[in-house]
This record gives C-alpha cells, structure tokens and sequence, in this order.
C-alpha cells in the first residue's frame, strides 16, 4: 500500500497541471481555448449556442484527456522504471491503476471547474450546466481509461505512437461522447445513468488490458 501510495504521489508530480515534475496547463488552457474559438466560429446566434455548447464542452474534454498521452508510459519504459518496479513486486497491472487515477486527478477535476466559464462563453444555462457537469463527472473515468490502455498499446511504437494514439482514442470514445451529450436533450438521468457504466467497465478494463500491453513492451 506505501509502496502505491509513493506512486501515485511520483505520478501525481509529474502529470498535475503546473507541477515541476512536468506537468503543464496545457489541456485546461486546449479546453478553455475551443470554448472561446467556438463561439467566432458559429456565429453570435444565442440559440444555436446553446443547443450545442454542452456538446462542444465534451469534445473539448476528450481532446484534453488526449493531449498528455505520449507523456504516460513511454518516459518510464525508456529508463527502465517497469523493469525495477518489477524487481520491487509492483505489478504493471497495479502501476497502471495508479497511473490511471493520476491521469485522470491531472485532467478530470480540472476540465469539470473549467467548464464553469467555458458554459458562460458557449452560452448554456444553469440547468444544462449542472447535467454537463454530472456527464463530466461520471465519463471522464471513462475517458482516461481510455487514454490509458491507447497509450499502453502504443507505448512501444516509435515516431508516431503519440499521433496514433490520438486517433485511436477517438473512435473508442464515440459511445461516451454520444451518452454524455445525449443526456443534455433527454433530460439527465438515462444519458448519464450509461455514461456511468460504460465508464465504471472502461477502468475496470484498464489494468488488465494497459498492464497486458505494458508487458509485452518490456519483454519484447
């Protein structure tokens, strides 16, 4: 448990936004940014804003939880961390797990307090704020899990596995994307009621799948 706990405090360093470990504000300041770009591109027409601002906030918040993901695994595998936490009896599955609850303390939270003025500049109300927020909230799991068995798949790949990655997330995304979004025009509870389980399966998928593919790039 200490040896987890001292882990996720490592990884925490690294990937929260502003730490001297390497993490940067660069996804919260991507997600704010498509939030003030978005209105420019559409148009100053209030309704239109509103009937799809929510939408916009959740692409926003994919492309968030995309952009650290060449930074999740390949730096530890290049110096050799797997091979000696392996000596020390930490199990990829298990350093996956606590890398799949960093990732998501360095963008979930995050993304959730930025979507308050995001909501104001895409001009959504109250009401549809607070079932954007309860989406953001049960999905974004969903999304690092995600992120996190794309980037141990990729991990081993040279030159492109960053982009590749990218590209492979979002389609795996779609079915969050579309129940998260979709609760904004069914009223909350059954768009969010699935976003929720697809996301609960999706982390508890991603030990075994990210820790798998991690294995396989260290002994190959």
């Amino acid at each position: 448990m200490s040896a987890a706990l001292a882990l996720l405090r490592r990884d925490l360093a690294r990937l929260l936004p502003g730490t001297q470990g390497g993490g940067t504000l660069l996804p919260l300041l991507f997600f704010l940014a498509v939030a003030m770009l978005y209105p420019f591109a559409i148009g100053p027409n209030p309704t239109l804003l509103a009937g799809t601002g929510g939408g916009v906030i959740w692409v926003a918040a994919l492309l968030a939880a995309i952009l650290p993901l060449d930074r999740l695994f390949a730096p530890d595998l290049e110096a050799g961390m797997f091979d000696q936490w392996a000596l020390r009896g930490l199990s990829e599955e298990l350093v996956v797990t606590v890398r799949l609850i960093a990732h998501w303390l360095s963008f979930g939270p995050f993304v959730m307090l930025a979507a308050l003025p995001a909501s104001a500049l895409v001009g959504i109300d109250g009401a549809t704020l607070r079932v954007v927020e309860l989406g953001l909230l049960a999905g974004t799991p969903g999304l690092a899990a995600i992120g996190i068995i794309i980037a141990a798949v990729t991990v081993g790949l040279r030159g492109g596995g960053a982009a590749l990655a990218g590209l492979l997330v979002i389609p795996l995304a779609v079915p969050l994307l579309i129940f998260g979004a979709g609760a904004l025009s069914t009223g909350g509870e059954g768009g969010l009621a699935l976003t929720a389980a697809i996301s609960l399966v999706l982390v508890a998928m991603a030990p075994f799948a990210g820790g798998a593919a991690i294995r396989a790039a260290r002994e190959g």
